[in-house]
């Protein structure tokens, strides 16, 4: 299908932030029926002309005043790829300017700047979303469906684990939480997904093991209290060398009838309870069926395709803002009960 398909209602973007992570976003808008860029904007101008000269988008308006390029292009979306601290002044000048806006994660750079913007969201009647890419891998899709089917029976317990020793250089080297900021958020993201639970309460313990390469904490283990009775834990380390697990983390989780894992990949290993009455019951592997087909699925392309779908049908997406500040208020609870050493409620 072709990008200009007369059938499809055109949509127009301006990308703030063209730094390296706008390249995945750059990647996927070609998989998006209808969408163009209209502009590029950075603090930088050079980065602004450069990416745009780079993805073939020689007519769009390059520069570093959003106001500006926004009065000039009148785009129907913007997408925040800027740092966590400029999210709020971003997205509240696009709302200002009747634009939706998909941001990068997380939502904003504190709990009161991301009840701002979701309120400042509701007042624009603009949908104001959060790039939660990794809901969107069809992996993670096919587990979904395979605990909805309780073939498991229900969830009580969910243990997560991300243990990777990444040596990135640059700001992530000295950046305090650097763990449970930068990263934690999409394992904690994928719980809520997981679980269709929400986040009640949290203890947290934060640290930074000897031979660590980081000036600050990074790693820590954190219990969440869930509604529906769930427990989910959380342990996590980027100074983790050797045995590394995927960066979506290896999964355990256990429902009444039987227990499901999943090594944040394609491989999956699932047993339920056949019978009961000995001192152990009698289990038998389940097969997951195979993914389904989901328009969604597929990273970034996904998640923008999802946005861009409601932006043209008036809907709510996933990751709306709405619902990703609780994912959110994990991460910030986290670093509160371990900063104050104590159990900490989620509101």
């Amino acid at each position: 299908m072709s990008p200009f398909d007369d059938s499809i209602q055109p949509l127009s973007a301006v990308l703030v932030g063209c730094g390296g992570i706008s390249r995945a976003w750059l990647d996927a808008v070609p998989a998006i029926p209808g969408l163009t860029i209209s502009g590029f904007v950075d603090i930088d101008p050079t980065a602004a002309a450069h990416r745009a000269a780079e993805y073939g988008w020689d007519r769009a308006v390059v520069g570093t005043d959003l106001v500006k390029i926004l009065a000039q292009t009148r785009p129907d979306i913007v997408f925040d790829c800027a740092i966590p601290e400029a999210h709020l002044p971003v997205t509240l000048v696009a709302l200002e300017h009747g634009c939706h806006v998909l941001g990068e994660k997380p939502l904003a750079a504190s709990m009161a700047e991301a009840r701002q913007l979701v309120e400042a969201a509701e007042r624009a009647g603009r949908i104001f979303a959060v790039m939660q890419n990794r809901r969107y891998d069809a992996n993670i899709r096919r587990l979904v469906a395979f605990l909805q089917s309780s073939a498991i029976g229900a969830i009580t317990t969910v243990n997560a684990d991300f243990f990777i020793g990444a040596h990135f250089g640059g700001f992530r080297d000295v950046m305090p939480h650097v763990l449970l900021l930068d990263m934690a958020i999409h394992t904690f993201d994928a719980a809520r997904l997981l679980t269709a639970a929400d986040p009640l309460a949290v203890y947290c313990h934060e640290w930074n093991p000897p031979g660590s390469w980081y000036a600050r904490d990074a790693s820590a283990v954190g219990i969440f209290e869930m509604t529906k009775e769930i427990v989910f834990t959380y342990r996590g380390s980027w100074c983790a060398e050797g045995l590394r697990t995927t960066w979506e983390s290896e999964w355990r989780i256990v429902g009444t009838r039987g227990s499901v894992r999943w090594d944040g990949a394609d491989s999956f290993q699932a047993e339920a309870v056949g019978e009961v009455g000995g001192f152990f019951s009698t289990t038998k592997a389940v097969d997951l069926p195979p993914a389904a087909a989901d328009a969604r699925a597929g990273g970034h392309a996904g998640a923008i395709r999802d946005f861009v779908n409601c932006v043209r049908a008036g809907a709510i997406p996933e990751t709306s803002a709405l619902d990703n500040i609780k994912s959110l208020a994990m991460v910030f609870g986290a670093i509160k009960s371990a900063a104050q050493q104590r159990r900490i409620e989620i509101s």
